[in-house]
């Protein structure tokens, strides 16, 4: 008897630590928090389960292209250089299931960085990054191919 309550206990304590965590990242923050520990600790697990399901499949699909593992493309596609002691944000905005945090790069200059609730998490976005830098060379080569055919923008 004594042995089952003990193990009754444990178990309750495991669960209300695991529902501790789903917690945890509540705000797209605490994610972004909870990311440069994982890139620090060197803990690619932790940090593809802060990525959005189309941000690894976006990862997967590089990593197959370059016949590297994900667990590779994932450590080396940070948003931050290991060297950078500390995080700087600014100006978190939350509308919906999508948010963005301004985020101090190691050059100094500020980068946004998405963020998407899936499942009641906030996740990294890199799928809209690829998204935005895609669309944005389709409109320099849209103002390449007017300065080209003569029609100044």
């Amino acid at each position: 008897m004594r042995f089952y309550s003990k193990f009754i206990i444990l178990l309750l304590t495991g669960v209300l630590f695991a529902c501790g965590e789903n917690r945890k990242l509540s705000t797209p923050l605490e994610t972004l928090k909870a990311y440069t520990q994982a890139i620090k600790k060197k803990d690619t697990t932790a940090m593809k389960l802060l990525l959005s399901d189309a941000s690894l499949k976006m990862a997967e699909q590089e990593a197959r292209a370059q016949n590297r593992t994900l667990d590779d493309v994932v450590k080396n596609e940070t948003f931050f250089n290991e060297s950078q002691t500390e995080l700087k944000f600014r100006n978190e905005k939350v509308e919906g299931d999508k948010a963005t945090i301004e985020v101090k790069n190691s050059f100094g200059s500020w980068d946004t960085l998405p963020f998407v609730r899936e499942e009641g998490v906030w996740k990294i976005d890199k799928q809209t990054i690829a998204n935005q830098m895609l669309q944005q060379n389709e409109e320099g080569s849209k103002q390449l191919d007017e300065i080209i055919n003569g029609k100044q923008p």
